[in-house]
């Protein structure tokens, strides 16, 4: 591939919000938060949002961070997907 092709549609920096779905136990949120922090060092925890599923099974936390390239948004998923305790990164 050329580089050209491999440009994101994104322009960075750009605010990005980030959804992560897991279940609510073992301090879930702070798991996250944790891993995207590694990444993304100066984040503005106003910028996290959480919500229950209507069942309580679930919960579903938007981290929404000022990304700064397409490597850092993958490096950031690939963590993610990669945890045991995320069902789902969006």
């Amino acid at each position: 591939m050329t580089e050209s092709s491999e440009e994101s549609p994104l322009k960075f920096p750009c605010e990005f919000p980030i959804k992560i779905m897991g279940k609510p136990e073992n301090d879930f949120h702070t798991h996250v938060v944790e891993i995207v922090r590694r990444h993304t060092p100066d984040l503005d925890e106003t910028m996290i949002t959480l919500r229950d599923s209507s069942g309580g099974k679930y919960i579903a936390i938007t981290v929404t961070i000022q990304a700064r390239s397409r490597a850092q948004l993958d490096a950031i998923y690939q963590e993610l997907t990669d945890s045991e305790r995320v069902i789902m990164a969006l």
